[in-house]
This record gives structure tokens, C-alpha cells and sequence, in this order.
């Protein structure tokens, strides 16, 4: 096979890391959010999405490194595609939209701090 052709294919593997990394972490905020253990998500998510994630780039990149670079690339791009396509619209409807949810642990001051100057 030719090298341009394993660099190309190692950035689709580096795009495909990059969707379930950043698709598990827009799926874990919208469940933790909402959990009564949001910290047990978010935990879990985190060593799930990286270890999958380094995984993949270890198993990709092997010993040559410029498969590592290319599949970096990958990942970089959809990070930039998925934060690009996932801002909310300013009409955007949803459950989300609009919410509050009180944390147990942090309650906003009740007076505003005053600024020193």
C-alpha cells in the first residue's frame, strides 16, 4: 500500500476517535446533568473516552510517527467540525434550553461581590 494512502486512512481513524470521544462527551453531559451521581458519569466517561482514545491512537500509530501526526489530525478536525456544528442556534428549543439546575453544593451569593477597585 502506499504511504499516502495509510496516512489517509490513519486521519479517518484519527476522525472516527475524535466522533466517539466527543459524542460520548456531548452524550455524558446531557445524562450527568440530569444524574443524581453526575460526578460517577463524568468519571467514568473520562477514562472511557481516553483510554479508547489512546488505545486507538497507540494501535493506529504504532511506531511511525507520521501516523501519529495524521491520525492527530483527524481527531483535531472533528473536534473543530463538532464544537463548529454543535453551537446551539440563538432560536434553539429543547430541554435544555433555558434550565437551571441548582447544584447541591454551590449556591450563588445572594448579594453581589463587591468590586474593589
Amino acid at each position: 500500500m502506499s504511504e499516502s494512502l495509510i496516512l489517509g486512512l490513519a486521519g479517518l481513524a484519527g476522525a472516527g476517535l475524535g466522533l466517539f470521544f466527543f459524542g460520548g462527551l456531548w452524550w455524558t453531559i446531557r445524562r450527568g446533568a440530569l444524574s443524581s451521581r453526575p460526578a460517577l458519569w463524568f468519571l467514568g466517561s473520562a477514562l472511557l473516552r481516553m483510554g479508547v482514545a489512546l488505545a486507538g491512537f497507540y494501535f493506529v500509530g504504532g511506531n511511525v510517527w507520521p501516523r501519529w501526526v495524521a491520525c492527530l489530525i483527524g481527531f483535531i478536525v472533528t473536534r473543530l467540525l463538532v464544537t463548529r456544528l454543535g453551537l446551539p442556534r440563538a432560536n434553539a428549543t429543547g430541554p435544555f434550553v433555558g434550565t437551571k439546575r441548582e447544584s447541591p453544593l454551590f449556591h450563588p451569593p445572594a448579594k453581589p461581590a463587591k468590586k474593589i477597585v
